[in-house]
């Protein structure tokens, strides 16, 4: 995947599967960790646990980033859990792209 994907707009996540069977969805979900937005009613522990997962979807040649029906961004607070619901949707591959933590480059010695 050379491009980074940014969304241009959103889609909600109840649109989905009607977005699927118009095959207006293509290339595969990009799993996204990113810093917290939404402040959850109770169930997140914001302080121990800032960062979460995002979601966007290529609709229609764009990236669209996923809402909850209720229209705020949809955020998972582990990988598994958002995998989980990408297969629930009936996805079974994804992108991850971790915009939080720096990656660093190996040595000689670590890439042989």
């Amino acid at each position: 995947m050379n491009v980074t994907p940014l969304p241009s707009f959103t889609i909600r996540q109840n649109d989905l599967a009607i977005l699927a069977a118009e095959n207006r969805i293509g290339d595969y979900p990009v799993a996204v960790r990113t810093a917290r937005e939404v402040v959850s009613g109770g169930f997140a522990n914001q302080v121990a646990h800032p960062n979460t997962w995002i979601v966007y979807f290529l609709v229609d040649g764009q990236w669209a980033l996923v809402e909850s029906t209720r229209g705020l961004r949809r955020e998972w607070a582990s990988l598994d859990r958002l995998e989980k619901w990408l297969r629930s949707c009936g996805f079974r591959f994804f992108w991850v792209r971790n915009d939080i933590d720096f990656t660093e480059t190996l040595g000689e010695e670590e890439t042989g």
